[in-house]
């Protein structure tokens, strides 16, 4: 069951799917490797770094 806080019903509260997402550096992500993996549900995604700096997410 929801306990509502009668006073704060009808108040606008600050929405927290408008929040800002999450921020990774790619270094951080990536370390000295040109390639991550990331699980995703029951999917493997593979992330690569190019040569040129451009990244490309296959599964």
């Amino acid at each position: 069951m929801i306990d509502f806080d009668r006073e704060q019903v009808g108040k606008t509260q600050p929405d927290q799917s408008l929040s800002e997402p999450r921020r990774y550096s790619t270094g951080d992500l990536f370390g000295d490797a040109d390639e991550i993996l990331i699980e995703h549900g029951d999917m493997l995604y593979r992330l690569r770094r190019t040569s040129l700096g451009k990244l490309i997410l296959t599964k």
